[in-house]
């Protein structure tokens, strides 16, 4: 039997601490790894000795949002030269750490030309490394303009590029509140995706909250043999120690 393993989102869960601080936590916590949005602020050295220091792997980073209304720079069609220093910048500092992967962010832009940009950059930065990239559908609601909206719409990116290392990021929190059927389009798009993201929809706190029914995606990544650690991305409501009940729950059940 698959043995479910979680990855903190220190973008989210720990974010009043420093990321060296925060990785530690995540160790204490039990996660079995760690992910986080932009870590360049933090040298890439004290990352890399912190995540040396508790065994945890840094599982992704994003590129660069730009300013705060951008949201990314990818699919900018007028913004290619800043597009592509934050893919070498992430690049680089994934090298420096060991990332397993970066999300290529697309940002807010719509069109045809938005789509050209869209592609080119992921092809220069499916050139540039072999680490796993990744593209995310962000939902209209937290993310109104965002060039990515849709798991379909992302199918279709992908198909256009056609790189083995370009997957799907499936944040269970977006494609339920935009599509639905999480666990219809969980098992329709697993040979396409790359990392999975959890947090209660319509809310996005904890999982062990809302709407969706995450014993039942839970289980059908076991079903579908999903051996990487499931990224927590969700919002704790109050300190974050306070918000793992769902994750010790597993835990005590889980064979060890």
């Amino acid at each position: 039997m698959t043995q479910l393993r979680f990855s903190a989102n220190l973008g989210f869960l720990w974010a009043d601490l420093p990321l060296v601080d925060a990785i530690f936590a995540a160790k204490a916590a039990g996660f079995a790894a760690v992910e986080c949005h932009w870590p360049y602020d933090t040298p890439a050295k004290q990352v890399r000795a912190a995540l040396q220091d508790s065994g945890l792997r840094m599982l992704g980073i994003n590129t660069s949002r730009g300013s705060d209304l951008d949201f990314g720079l990818c699919a900018c069609p007028d913004r290619t030269e800043e597009a592509r220093k934050s893919i070498e910048q992430a690049v680089a500092y994934a090298d420096a750490i060991e990332a397993d992967a970066i999300h290529i962010m697309a940002g807010r832009a719509q069109g045809p030309k938005a789509e050209a940009a869209f592609l080119d950059n992921l092809r220069f930065a499916a050139g540039l490394t072999s680490r796993t990239l990744l593209i995310e559908p962000l939902n209209p609601v937290d993310v109104p303009g965002y060039f990515l909206a849709s798991t379909d719409q992302a199918v279709d990116i992908l198909s256009k590029v056609n790189a083995q290392h370009l997957k799907l990021m499936f944040d269970c929190y977006h494609v339920g509140r935009t599509e639905g059927d999480v666990i219809g389009r969980l098992r329709q798009l697993a040979p396409l995706i790359g990392h999975v993201q959890i947090a209660s929809v319509p809310d996005r706190l904890s999982p062990d909250q809302g709407e969706l029914d995450y014993d039942a995606v839970f289980d059908t990544l076991t079903d579908l043999h999903w051996s990487r650690p499931i990224g927590a991305e969700y919002r704790p409501n109050g300190p974050t120690d306070a918000s793992l009940a769902w994750l010790q729950r597993i835990q005590a059940t889980s064979p060890r």
